[in-house]
């Protein structure tokens, strides 16, 4: 009678030893390493515009933003979960003019674009275009605006 409790023991033991030894297989070093945390988000001084999902079948996507969101004097794209290249931006200001700064990069996943300075003094930005594609294999990518 005394084996049934000594076996009972020895199984929970043996069970809770394998889930945090050399036979699992979600070791701390082998999990995945999370995005790195660049965020403008946690920057009082810049506001996310807005987002956009690449999906692979579109190459062009359109954020509208408005004078109700302010006037800013820069952007910035960040690039999250897949790798993206981005063939080109067009900024339309509220008065009806664009700006199109060079822009042709291949993003990898999760980091940003340099900060790109609009023209002239602040400005309401009606809308901004993104045209890009895909990298393959790499999933679908997020594209968002922050300005400043």
């Amino acid at each position: 009678m005394r084996t049934k409790p000594a076996l009972v023991l020895f199984v929970t033991v043996l069970s809770l030893g394998l889930g945090f030894g050399a036979g699992c297989r979600h070791r701390p070093e082998e999990r995945p390493v999370p995005p790195r945390e660049y965020r403008a988000e946690y920057r009082a001084d810049w506001n996310k515009l807005g987002q956009r999902w690449v999906d692979g079948t579109h190459d062009r996507d359109v954020i509208p933003v408005g004078a109700r969101d302010g006037a800013y004097r820069r952007i910035m794209i960040v690039v999250d979960n897949s790798a993206l290249e981005m063939h080109d931006v067009v900024v339309t200001f509220g008065d009806g003019s664009s700006f199109s700064p060079r822009t042709r990069h291949v993003f990898a996943a999760n980091t940003r674009s340099h900060v790109i300075d609009l023209p002239g003094d602040r400005r309401t930005i009606r809308s901004v275009e993104f045209r890009y594609g895909n990298l393959p294999g790499g999933g679908r990518a997020q594209a968002e605006l922050w300005a400043q």
